[in-house]
């Protein structure tokens, strides 16, 4: 007990303390001061001593050790699920079920938490966590068509609480996932006869009957066009498309190393629901470009109207907090083949142009005041204090609903971290502390997709069937008909000046100087997780912006936006591939004076695709120390590294030899990407004597 005379001192709540080793796992160890009471002492009668104000007020202060388990192998991890203390660590468990997926399949987690009956660790603490996952990762037990993980839990759930209440709901989770199966066999078999007939614009009708697709196709083909409707309409129905694909997410899919395997050969399946709010994204690209470029023959003020329609479209999207589909508004307003066209712009009203300037600010690392993270930040707190000063009953009515985020911010943020902390540690030990970080992150995203319940919007048949409707140009069509629209030149100075640039190498440092301590308390949830947010003109998951093609015009003397990739793709979270720099400017790294790093790639030279996986390169590092690390990244046994030769990638087909014992930081080409290449020691000896004969 700990007490302090006169004025109340400012401790922080959360002391760290430091490490403890116990049976092979590793603790972080905080002190957690907590104040019990506050008494003023004076004398009373008799010199007793009594509670007086008037006399000096001593602050009472109760402290304890708080424990978190930071490193361990798997078999400890599930260990803790069962055994360890919700009180001191009440993170572990939802932390784990929500990232165990990235270092650990489900099957092998039930392996190790249901043994045949009877089972060594308590029945009751296992039925909790089991109770605790099926609540809040029902989708982990979906592995058709026999869902055998799911029978597993509902075997033991049998014996071990027949009559419980997570028995009922592991059994009701088995038939609707065989219900649910059903119900996709049948709706593919109706859909065989005019599903070929939508063509690859289709955009889904949320909620739409079977009854209504008829009436949706004729209205495709005979209905008015998207920016006939007004500007609530349309920003209302995109708004709904978002929420719904937004409220199906799996966080566990945003995870950086499940989100990152998505190109690789045979991956096709992977992140299905991420998949699903990135191809909406990229839709909404395509019809703000097909609507401004579709028809090369209007003249500049009609063609200055859509732009001002989509303007203020983008607006209504914000004021309905739909992130979402304002960032992909903007992405394509800003965009070479709609920025480059000074005539069109030239002809926008001042009002619609100062609006779309302030709009692009929301995702400009220039203020962070005005970012979209920091709004996110902002609405989250108003929330938190309206929900404490709300009754329950009326608190839907008092809270605004949303918002919709833009789902690239958080997929950015997952493989920055992903690529910079290891996933095992010294000892084969798995990084559990990783996984908290990702875990903060993840419960972000379910918190925000909670609050998405709360809108009340209704489809609209005739606006989603325009939206369907809508003309989709790919990127050489689009240059194409902007080039005709209008030719060249050397400047473009009526188009709107928006800051363009961001600092991946702040958003970068920054969150190594939050990983490495220098800023205690931070996080990658945390709204300053990132000292930099996105910019409008390159989104915050495509920090690489493309080189326009042959006999593109001059770029403009101010800042101009990039040029996107289309046809836009899934695979992608915004308009451009989601991606780390390979060759940008060199990172100080906080707490190693005069230390740099840059973010690389490595394959492995064989039969498995070529497949780069990401790690972080300091000033530091020996050619052993990484390709050790990127055999881990590819799951390749670490004592064959000596097996290994790395090569650095150059332009022309020509490779540069890393020596064994070379800084690979000084050794390597600072003017060629960072791409590399790890091959067999006996394929480099065999190469060289067949070039030597």
């Amino acid at each position: 007990m700990e007490r302090t005379a006169g004025k109340e001192l400012a401790l922080a709540p959360l002391q760290d303390w430091g490490e403890e080793t116990e049976d092979g796992a590793v603790y972080s160890v905080s002190l957690r001061r907590q104040r019990s009471q506050r008494l003023s002492l004076g004398a009373g009668p008799g010199g007793t001593q009594t509670s007086s104000p008037a006399a000096d007020t001593f602050l009472h202060y109760r402290t304890s050790k708080v424990r978190a388990l930071r490193a361990a192998r798997l078999e400890r991890l599930v260990r803790e699920l069962v055994s360890g203390d919700r009180e001191q660590d009440p993170g572990f468990v939802p932390a784990f079920l929500a990232t165990h997926r990235a270092f650990v399949p489900t099957a092998r987690v039930l392996g190790l938490l249901l043994p045949p009956p009877p089972p060594p660790l308590p029945s009751g603490a296992v039925v909790s966590v089991l109770g605790s996952w099926l609540r809040d990762h029902p989708q982990d037990f979906q592995d058709p068509p026999a869902h055998s993980d799911l029978g597993s839990v509902c075997t033991f759930l049998s014996w071990a609480a027949p009559s419980g209440a997570e028995a009922q709901e592991a059994e009701k989770l088995l038939g609707d996932f065989l219900e649910e199966a059903e119900q996709e066999q049948e709706e593919e078999e109706q859909s065989q006869p005019w599903g070929g007939s939508l063509g690859a614009a289709q955009i889904p009708c949320p909620d739409s009957p079977a009854g209504c697709l008829e009436e949706e196709e004729r209205l495709v083909r005979e209905g008015p066009e998207l920016l006939d409707f007004s500007v609530d309409e349309v920003a209302e129905q995109l708004t709904l498309m978002d929420v719904e694909l937004f409220s199906r997410v799996r966080p566990c899919e945003c995870l950086g190393s499940v989100w990152s395997q998505r190109d690789r050969p045979g991956a096709t399946g992977t992140a299905p629901t991420v998949r699903a709010t990135v191809t909406q994204f990229n839709r909404v690209i395509g019809c703000v470009l097909g609507s401004v470029l579709g028809e090369p023959g209007l003249a500049a003020p009609q063609r200055a109207q859509r732009l001002e329609k989509w303007i203020r479209i983008a607006q209504r999207c914000r004021e309905l907090r739909n992130f979402s589909s304002l960032r992909a508004i903007l992405s394509a307003l800003q965009s070479n083949p709609i920025y480059r066209l000074k005539r069109s712009w030239g002809a926008v009203s001042r009002e619609p142009l100062s609006t779309f300037r302030k709009l692009s600010q929301i995702f400009s690392d220039e203020n962070n005041h005005l970012s979209s993270r920091e709004i996110l930040s902002q609405d989250e707190a108003t929330k938190a204090s309206q929900e404490e000063d709300t009754p329950p009953g009326s608190l839907l009515s008092k809270l605004p609903p949303g918002p919709v985020p833009y789902l690239g911010t958080f997929l950015t943020d997952l493989v920055m971290l992903d690529t910079a902390l290891p996933d095992i540690l010294e000892g084969d030990l798995i990084n559990f502390e990783k996984r908290r970080k990702e875990w903060e992150i993840l419960a972000r995203i379910q918190q925000l997709q909670r609050r998405c319940q709360s809108y009340c919007l209704s489809p609209r048949l005739p606006v989603l069937a325009a939206l369907r409707a809508q003309c989709q140009l790919s990127e050489e069509q689009s240059y194409r008909i902007s080039r005709v629209i209008e030719p060249p030149a050397a400047s473009c100075p009526s188009s709107p000046r928006v800051r363009r640039r961001i600092s991946l190498t702040k958003r970068l440092s920054a969150k190594l100087s939050r990983e490495r301590g220098s800023s205690p308390g931070g996080s990658p949830g945390d709204p300053s997780f990132s000292t930099s947010s996105v910019s409008p003109r390159s989104p915050p998951s495509s920090p690489i912006t493309r080189d326009p093609p042959a006999g593109s015009p001059p770029a403009s003397p101010g800042p101009q936006g990039p040029s996107i990739k289309l046809p836009l793709s899934p695979d992608l979270p915004g308009p451009r591939p989601l991606a780390l720099p390979l060759s940008g400017p060199r990172i100080p790294l906080p707490g190693q004076q005069g230390s740099e790093a840059r973010v690389i790639r490595i394959s492995i030279n064989n039969d498995h695709g070529n497949l780069y996986r990401s790690i972080l390169l300091t000033s530091q590092d020996k050619a052993p120390s990484v390709v050790q690390r990127a055999l881990e990244k590819h799951n390749v046994a670490q004592p064959w590294a000596r097996d290994y030769q790395l090569f650095q990638v150059l332009p022309g087909d020509r490779e540069l030899l890393i020596p064994d014992n070379a800084n690979v930081f000084y050794a390597m080409s600072p003017a060629a990407p960072g791409d590399f290449v790890l091959r067999r020691k006996e394929m480099v000896r065999h190469t060289t004597s067949i070039s030597s004969a």
